[in-house]
Formats: C-alpha cells, sequence, structure tokens
C-alpha cells in the first residue's frame, strides 16, 4: 500500500513538472512574441552608422544655415544682405514642419513608381524602434529633411531683391510637396521609376542640384531682370561673408555626399575622398579658365569653382573614383564658367547669383559623367543597370536629367504663375529701390 501511494506521488510530481515546464516554454514564447520586434529593430541598429549619419545630417543642416546663407548674402548689395539670410532661414523652418506633415511621406512613405503615398503623413508610424537600413529611421528622416530644405534655398540665388517674402513663402511650400518630394521618390524611394532604371544618383545631383538650378532660371525668367540690370554696376557687398560660406559649404557637403552612403563604411570614405579631389580641381579649373580670359583670378571666381564641383561630384560620389573625380571637377569647373558668363550674357537672363550656371549645368554635367566613370576601368564601382552596358547606364542618366528638367519646368511655371495671380510675385519699384531689407523686413543688416 504504502509502495502504491509512493508511486501516485511520483507521478503527481512529474506530471506537474512537465505541466511547469509547458507553461515556462509557453511563456517564453508570448514573450517572445511581444517583444522581438523592438528586440530585433535594436539588434539591427549600428551604433557606428547611427553615430556617423548623427554627424551627417548636423553637418547637413549646417550646409544651408549658416553655409548657403552666408554665401549668398555676401554676393548682394547691402541693402539686401539680411533679406536673403531671412529668406534661407524661413525656408529651413517651413520644410521641416512640411516634411513632417506630407513630405516625408510623398518621397519615402510607400512602394510607387510617382510617389510614397500619404500614408506616413504626420510621421504615423515612426517611432524610436523604427529602423531603416542600419540606422534608426528619425535620424534616415531627418537626414532626408536636410535635403529637402536646402534644394528650395539654394533656388533663392536666382531671384535674390525682386521677390515678395509672402509670395516666396507660399511658393517653397507648394514647391517642396508637388515638385521636390515626387522627384526624390522617383530617384531614391522605394519603387521609383528613375530608380528601377538604373539611374546612380547617390546624393543628389538630379534629385537637388539639377532640380533646383532649373527651377531657379524658370523663376528668374518668369520675375524679369533687376531694376537696372545690366546698366548699374550690382558688385558683391562683402565677399569675406561669401568666403567664409563658402568654406562652410564645403565642409558640410562632406555629410551630403559621405553621409548618402547611409552607412559608416568604404563607400562612404570613398565619396569623401572623390568630393574633396573634384572640388578643389573645379575650383582651379574656374579659376584658370578665368585667368585666361580676364587675366586675373577673382575670389568670387574661385569659390563659385568650388561649389561647381561640389555640384557635380555629388551625383557621382559613391560610383566614380579619384581619376573620375578629377575629370568630373575638370569639366564641371571649365562649363560652369563658361554658362555662367558667356552663355548667361549671350542670352540675358538675370540669374541673379548662377543657380542656373552652377547648379543645374554642375549637376548636369556630374549626372552624365557619372554614367561613364563610374565604370571600373576608370576606378569605379561599376554600373546600375542591369545589362552592365555604358550606352544603357548613359541613357538612364539621361532619362534622369531630362525627366528632371521638364517635369520641374513646367510644375515651377505653373506654380509661379499661380502665386502670381493670387498674391503677386514681385516687389514694386519702390521697394526693390528701397532695398528689401528695409522694405518688407524694417531692418538693415549694418548700422553706419
Amino acid at each position: 500500500m504504502e509502495d502504491l501511494l509512493r508511486k501516485n506521488e511520483i507521478d503527481r510530481t512529474h506530471a506537474k513538472g512537465a505541466r511547469d515546464l509547458r507553461l515556462g516554454r509557453i511563456g517564453v514564447l508570448l514573450a517572445g512574441a511581444l517583444f522581438a520586434p523592438a528586440v530585433f529593430a535594436q539588434d539591427a541598429i549600428d551604433s557606428g552608422d547611427t553615430a556617423w549619419m548623427l554627424v551627417a545630417t548636423v553637418l547637413v543642416l549646417f550646409m544651408t544655415i549658416p553655409g548657403l546663407s552666408l554665401f549668398y548674402a555676401g554676393m548682394v548689395r547691402s541693402k539686401n544682405v539680411l533679406s536673403v539670410l531671412m529668406q534661407c532661414f524661413a525656408i529651413t523652418c517651413l520644410v521641416t514642419v512640411l516634411w513632417v506633415f506630407w513630405g516625408y511621406s510623398i518621397a519615402f512613405g510607400a512602394d510607387g513608381l510617382y510617389w510614397g503615398g500619404l500614408s506616413k503623413s504626420f510621421l504615423a508610424g515612426v517611432t524610436a524602434d523604427s529602423v531603416s537600413g542600419t540606422i534608426p529611421e528619425t535620424v534616415f528622416l531627418t537626414f532626408q529633411m536636410t535635403f529637402a530644405i536646402i534644394t528650395p534655398a539654394l533656388i533663392v540665388g536666382a531671384f535674390v531683391d525682386r521677390m515678395k517674402f509672402s509670395a516666396l513663402m507660399v511658393f517653397v511650400g507648394i514647391w517642396v510637396l508637388v515638385v521636390y518630394a515626387p522627384i526624390t521618390h522617383w530617384v531614391w524611394g522605394g519603387g521609383g521609376w528613375l530608380g528601377a532604371q538604373g539611374i546612380l544618383d547617390f546624393a543628389g545631383g538630379t534629385v537637388v542640384h539639377i532640380n533646383a538650378g532649373i527651377a531657379g532660371l524658370v523663376t528668374a525668367l518668369v520675375l524679369g531682370k533687376r531694376k537696372g540690370y545690366g546698366r548699374v554696376a550690382m558688385p558683391p557687398h562683402n565677399l569675406t561673408l561669401s568666403v567664409i560660406g563658402a568654406a562652410m559649404l564645403w565642409v558640410g557637403w562632406f555629410g551630403f555626399n559621405a553621409g548618402s552612403e547611409l552607412a559608416a563604411n568604404g563607400t562612404a570614405g570613398m565619396a569623401m575622398l572623390v568630393t574633396q579631389i573634384a572640388t578643389a580641381m573645379s575650383a582651379l579649373a574656374w579659376m584658370g579658365a578665368e585667368w585666361v580670359v580676364h587675366k586675373k583670378p577673382s575670389v568670387l571666381g574661385m569659390i563659385t569653382g568650388a561649389v561647381a564641383g561640389l555640384v557635380a561630384i555629388t551625383p557621382a560620389s559613391g560610383s566614380v573614383g579619384p581619376m573620375g573625380a578629377l575629370a568630373i571637377g575638370l569639366a564641371s569647373g571649365v562649363l560652369c564658367y563658361l554658362v555662367s558668363t558667356k552663355v548667361k550674357s549671350m542670352f540675358g537672363y538675370d540669374d541673379s547669383l548662377d543657380v542656373f550656371g552652377v547648379h543645374c549645368i554642375g549637376g548636369i554635367v556630374g549626372a552624365l559623367l557619372t554614367g561613364i566613370f563610374c565604370a571600373e576601368a576608370f576606378g569605379g564601382a561599376g554600373f546600375g543597370v542591369e545589362s552592365g552596358l555604358m550606352s544603357d547606364q548613359l541613357m538612364a542618366q539621361a532619362t534622369g536629367v531630362l525627366a528632371t528638367l521638364v517635369y520641374t519646368s513646367i510644375a515651377t511655371l505653373i506654380i509661379l504663375k499661380a502665386v502670381d495671380l493670387v498674391i503677386g510675385l514681385r516687389v514694386d519699384e519702390e521697394q526693390e529701390t528701397m532695398g528689401l531689407d528695409i522694405a518688407l523686413h524694417d531692418e538693415t543688416g549694418y548700422n553706419l
């Protein structure tokens, strides 16, 4: 009898142990189901990549405020210096908010040929645990926001001295959502039609520079020339500011180009190297061309040539090697100089600070030459098209250039005409003579 009772007790103990074991396993599975997303998300984040991208994001914002702001401000007349600083600062604030509302979703929300939809409007679904590649989505989102900020800020240089501040704010607000965000999706968004064709635009030659450059030309043509343009001398009022701004742009551009790898690796390192090489080569090329034509090299010419090189290497920075960078820098320095001086003079358009000549032409030069110098034979990373043929890569590059030129030109013209119809684009003659600092902001840049 005692043996039977002892056996029953042992059986109950074993059953309880087995039950506890099953419950423990179930608990582990439930905990895994509940917490796995957060754990996996954290595991996917690379701390080195994240640290670099935090720095790169700050560098790109540094390009607009203060870099571009000072670069442009020094090149206008003293009566308009504050208006340019105000425009760049206000664009930074406006685009930041619009990127949160709809811009990020349109550019990177969901897969699609032409736009990303509105599923991520107001950053729906973006949390501290969201991941984009090996970095937090919040970091990727902010990095891309800085690109969206600087693109319309670049356009400002084409029409300084003559646009209403209210018109600027409305124009930029619409342009970022209707022009910039969709083109960003075409090239970098999931399923974008240009990206699917194999276009190589590592850091925004098409998305940023050709886009801003052609929009700047259209805006300058619609607004018309500055009062006295061609008859009255309009030299830069403070080249010291412009040199400081250009230097800030050069430094910040490492975040722009090397940061576009979205990782701290060899490609980012090569992007940094070729950015330095192309910029230096372009500055020397512009200086040399100007020296030959005008017999003296100018500070304004050299810093503008440096920016032209930065622009041209942007689409190529993740795809070409050092020798390709030299070629791109040389071509951009000479061609941007010719367009900004000879071609501009020939056609007589008033692109005040050469946004078209530097950014659009530089972007086109860089985009097309990327299709050549990305070849492994030239030390590049290889072609982006499936066929692996240079002719197909050049076709993909040319398609991106042409699509951006056509779409941006038409959309920009429509937006400008609509804004002009509703509130007017240009300040009146008295305000333009007085200067926008006093006329629009009731302030002056200098107390003399």
